[in-house]
């Protein structure tokens, strides 16, 4: 970072760090643990895909090595859904980490936006722990029926999960993941 840099409030962005994504079995833990939450057994990564043979390759080598199931959401982008049964929250965990490095490793890491992992309670509320690739950070989502959020859930499972996860101080960075698969 330069001067200028400095003068004008900018800032170095945060490195990706993709082995943070194995926080999220600890993080499970604890949300079994203290709370009503369990793990659904899905999990998904979403990213801006490109055109192309090479990327066309890498996404179906990895439907072929994880069983994912693809789709697009209305802005464009693609969600790979991973499953697992819910007591396998550890190779879930492995898995979304599988396909976050395969396309980082395959010159596709500016694509990736963010990873979750679903949970519910026992009355079937859902929450996400959400983590942002070019952020390097987490954040709890928990959506509400017609496109609303559970801030105090969103709030309690930030306190909850603090120790285990590296989370996102900026508030106005927790994006809504409407419709997500995976929730």
């Amino acid at each position: 970072m330069g001067l200028l840099d400095v003068l004008l409030g900018r800032t170095k962005p945060v490195r990706p760090d993709l082995d943070q994504l194995f926080g999220l079995s600890s993080a499970a833990l604890t949300l079994e643990a203290a709370s009503d939450l369990r793990p659904t057994g899905l999990g998904s990564v979403c990213f801006a895909a490109v055109e192309g043979g090479a990327f066309a390759e890498i996404q179906q080598d990895l439907h072929a090595l994880l069983g994912t199931e693809s789709s697009q959401d209305t802005f464009g982008y693609t969600w790979l859904l991973a499953r697992r049964q819910p007591t396998e929250i550890t190779d879930l965990v492995t898995d979304l980490h599988a396909v976050n490095s395969a396309l980082e490793e395959h010159g596709f890491g500016p694509q990736l936006l963010c990873s979750l992992l679903g949970f519910k309670d026992a009355v079937g509320h859902s929450l996400a722990l959400v983590y942002l690739y070019k952020r390097g950070s987490f954040y709890p989502f928990a959506p509400l029926p017609g496109e609303k959020r559970d801030n105090t859930l969103e709030l309690q499972v930030k306190a909850l999960v603090a120790n285990d996860l590296r989370l996102e101080n900026d508030m106005a960075r927790w994006f809504p993941v409407w419709g997500a698969p995976g929730l």
